[in-house]
């Protein structure tokens, strides 16, 4: 294995613009998670992004034997326990509405003791369109200044729009956005997730890739997603490999250029993810709608690189902490 590029928490750094967008954000955020439970069609406070939950569900990371002997000092144990989230990338959840193609699967590993060693909310989709961090605070505060008005501020949000076409006219996008549209139809479980941003393990940065195994892509086609999901998880087993890259130069796996695929890094597989049949758990228990997977809740050596992903941490605290302190009257009786 080449010598892979060392961490460095310049990766993450923040300038002062920057910053305060950010705390402007933050209360945007706040706002929108308090007003949810009238902006959706929900009787709870729900999350700022990835609010629809398909289902939540306990599996196994099983660590391949032949992992290479530098990464080995990560995955000391031959499973991990995990609880793991399906879920749908819009703001709201409205019944009436189709579900578009844009799925969530985060995965919480935790240890032999119950312990949280680490958050991954992966995507059906490699790439993020956005590499401004400004541009990036101003489009999310106005779409969710436009949910909280009602509709209004959509000329804010095209303003923002217009700046990332840049970032979507790329190859790597563009290809990527003809693969998904081929596959809108198809089964939840069939598509690869990805990390889409970097993340650290140990002083290496990598990217992860989830790709399901014998998953049949025509399984519940056209029909409710929740409900299939709920019986396909009665009568099958599911497992993923899980594969990483590894970042050796910013050349070619660039951190903070999300709209652009790594190259020259092959994967490397490090497990399996397991889910067992009858392995589904209530999501609609309120403890279990609130799971946090913030990536920034996880080991110091796990958690997430680049200038974007360090959005998430203050995003994902403000949403959780808001979410639990409206929703803490319910814990327990179910939501």
């Amino acid at each position: 294995m080449p010598n892979p590029l060392k961490y460095n928490k310049k990766f993450d750094e923040l300038n002062e613009e920057e910053k305060k967008l950010l705390e402007i954000n933050k209360k945007t955020i706040a706002d929108f998670v308090e007003q949810s439970s009238l902006i959706s069609d929900v009787n709870y406070a729900t999350r700022n992004a990835h609010a629809k939950t398909y289902v939540i569900a306990k599996g196994e990371f099983l660590i391949d034997p032949h992992i290479p002997e530098a990464l080995q000092p990560f995955f000391d144990k031959e499973k991990f326990d995990l609880i793991i989230r399906l879920s749908n990338a819009r703001f709201t959840i409205k019944n009436s509405e189709k579900d578009v193609p844009a799925y969530g699967f985060a995965v919480q590993i935790r240890d032999e003791n119950g312990g949280l060693l680490a958050n991954y909310p992966l995507a059906n989709f490699p790439l993020f369109p956005i590499n401004s961090v400004s541009t990036f605070l101003k489009l999310f505060t106005a779409i969710n200044r436009s949910y909280l008005k009602k509709g209004s501020g959509l000329f804010s949000i095209a303003a923002q729009l217009l700046k990332t076409i840049p970032s979507v006219l790329t190859g790597s996008f563009l290809k990527n956005a003809v693969k998904l549209f081929r596959k809108k139809n198809d089964f939840i479980l069939s598509f690869d997730y990805y990390s889409v941003g970097a993340y650290r393990l140990g002083d290496y940065m990598i990217k992860i890739k989830l790709s399901p195994v014998s998953v049949d892509k025509n399984t519940g086609r056209k029909e409710n997603i929740k409900e299939t999901l709920k019986a396909y998880f009665q009568t099958h087993d599911f497992t993923a490999n899980v594969l990483i890259q590894i970042c050796y130069d910013l050349k070619d796996q660039p951190i903070n250029k999300l709209n652009i695929e790594w190259k020259n890094s092959p994967f490397i597989k490090i497990g399996e993810v397991k889910i067992n049949k009858d392995s589904l758990l209530d999501s609609r228990n309120c403890t279990n709608e609130l799971l946090s997977f913030n990536p920034f809740e996880s080991k110091i050596f796990f958690q997430p690189v680049g200038k974007i992903q360090k959005l998430r941490d203050e995003a994902y605290k403000i949403s959780v902490q808001t979410r639990r302190k409206i929703n803490k009257l319910l814990h327990g009786k179910g939501i």
